[in-house]
């Protein structure tokens, strides 16, 4: 019953009203009619209907089986969207996924970021991950054969992101990864494996605000510098990575 509240919770929290609206006109620079986007960490949901109402086709990802059943009964009546039923990472294969009953948002597979963040960050003191299942995992690469290259990619899987690229061999034009406080190491991961793919440019959204930190794009020396330096005490938020060769003017990256 717990993982059933912890799901509500969510829903709660990601189907607020209005925060459609803000999600669309947050990805509207990135994402148009005919784009394909990938969904890395799609949980409930929200962040697909964005997509798919800005005329993508969308890939939403998810690894947590309950989850994967009521996100799949969300988007049932959208054709543009496809579930995946896995994780992502370096390499294909198989792994244990650590669930939160109570906050199945920062359910992960990444231990060490488990350990530290429980340590380091005061929001999750009291984040129990009393689950573990078995999941498949699939790369951003495999995805690609499946499905195509996506015009921009999210991916929010609660400290796995640096490894979710590294199972990526080709640069793409628009990507988002999440930061939190107390991991900020694999942000700069995130980065630098960006950087040896292709030249992007970066920009910063705080939390589940909808709008930029940064009046102007940012090099990748300039934002690490900032990462290195505490991301302006952010608690958490989501780097966005467009590439200089992609941009077409300001409204489309």
């Amino acid at each position: 019953m717990t993982g059933w509240l912890g799901l509500l919770r969510s829903f709660v929290i990601y189907w607020r009203p209005g925060r459609q609206r803000g999600l669309r006109r947050l990805y509207r620079p990135f994402v148009g009619p005919g784009d394909l986007v990938f969904d890395v960490g799609a949980h409930v949901g929200d962040r697909s209907m964005a997509f798919a109402a800005l005329g993508a086709r969308v890939v939403a990802v998810e690894p947590q089986p309950h989850i994967v059943r009521w996100l799949r009964r969300v988007v049932a009546r959208n054709p543009d969207i496809v579930v995946e039923a896995t994780a992502v990472g370096a390499q294909e294969g198989r792994g244990e996924l650590a669930v939160s009953r109570r906050t199945p948002t920062v359910s992960s597979l990444a231990g060490e970021w488990r350990r530290r963040l429980t340590r380091e960050n005061q929001g999750f003191r009291g984040v129990r991950w009393e689950d573990r299942v078995e999941v498949e995992i699939t790369t951003l690469d495999a995805l690609i054969r499946r499905h195509g290259i996506p015009r921009f990619c999210k991916i929010d899987v609660e400290g796995f992101e640096s490894q979710v690229l590294k199972g990526l061999s080709r640069p793409l034009d628009g990507v988002s990864v999440e930061f939190v406080q107390g991991s900020l190491d694999v942000a700069l991961e995130c980065v630098q494996r960006l950087e040896e793919l292709a030249e992007y440019q970066y920009n910063a959204v705080a939390g589940e605000d909808r709008r930029f930190l940064f009046p102007s794009w940012r090099g990748a020396g300039e934002l690490a510098r900032w990462l290195e330096e505490g991301a302006s005490e952010v608690a958490s938020g989501d780097l966005y990575a467009r590439r200089p060769a992609a941009v077409g003017g300001e409204e489309r990256p």
